[in-house]
């Protein structure tokens, strides 16, 4: 059984096998597996299905072709096309979970209020499989949690507009720029006013809460999460929240319905 290693992994070993995907496990894997058979039973065909444990004791997925947009995250990950692809993926996603019924199992995170639908927790490039340059599944489904779909979609806009003062080996946008990609991005997921009016401050708290998981893994002796802290992960993300905060107004007036 040939083993390749797949490129990311920034906390968890992973690799190939044939036509699978061998991961660690943890003890929200099994709720995991149920969320990923109820997307299958929907027919929500954005996310690898899963086949129990190998004898090693990771957990077996499908192996989903196409290509993962890591950072620095290719070109064509940036293209307007792209941004509403993954908006709707995500929106298809979210309806998808919308009636799964087992909001008390054990997640990675806590549930949050309101729980309106199972949140992914890391909707990322890096967590995308692309082909011809649009995003077509989401992959890594380890930080599933319920909760609203705002927490999920502010997230994704930091990540894929993206709302950052200093980039990620990416080009940085400038405000204007930001605001009308998250335009897009809310257009095309179908966000209401309220939402989007409530958005800048949901995505300063999600990279608040991200801060305060990376410090307090770190401080119980996870050596992935102490290397992020060390290579300035924390410092990347407090700069953006000041950059989310300081333009909030903007953000908010961009959107269709703001006044």
């Amino acid at each position: 059984m040939i083993e390749e290693p797949l490129a990311g992994g920034g906390v968890n070993v992973v690799v190939r096998v044939g036509e699978t995907v061998r991961r660690p496990v943890g003890a929200w894997t099994p709720a995991v597996h149920r969320l990923l058979e109820h997307l299958a039973a929907a027919g929500f065909e954005g996310a690898p299905r899963a086949h129990g444990l190998d004898e090693a004791g990771r957990e077996i997925l499908d192996f989903v072709p196409g290509d993962v947009a890591h950072y620095p995250v290719p070109v064509y990950a940036w293209s307007d096309a792209a941004l509403e692809a993954l908006a709707v993926l995500m929106r298809a996603y979210h309806d998808a979970t919308a009636d799964f019924t087992e909001q008390d199992a054990e997640w990675y995170f806590p549930a949050r209020e309101p729980a309106e639908v199972v949140c992914h927790g890391d909707i990322a490039p890096y967590n995308c499989v692309y082909r011809d340059g649009l995003p077509v599944a989401l992959i890594d489904f380890d930080t599933a949690h319920p909760g609203p779909r705002l927490w999920d979609v502010a997230y994704a806009a930091y990540r894929f507009v993206p709302l950052s003062a200093v980039g990620n080996g990416e080009a940085v946008l400038s405000v204007t720029e930001q605001a009308e990609r998250l335009r897009l991005l809310g257009d095309a997921y179908g966000l209401s006013d309220d939402e989007r009016a409530a958005l800048p401050e949901v995505a300063a708290e999600r990279l608040r809460a991200m801060v305060d998981h990376m410090r307090q893994q770190a401080a119980a002796g996870n050596e992935a999460f102490a290397r992020h802290l060390a290579d300035g992960h924390a410092d990347l993300y407090l700069t953006d929240i000041e950059h989310i905060t300081r333009h909030a107004t903007t953000f908010r007036h961009a959107q269709p319905g703001i006044t």
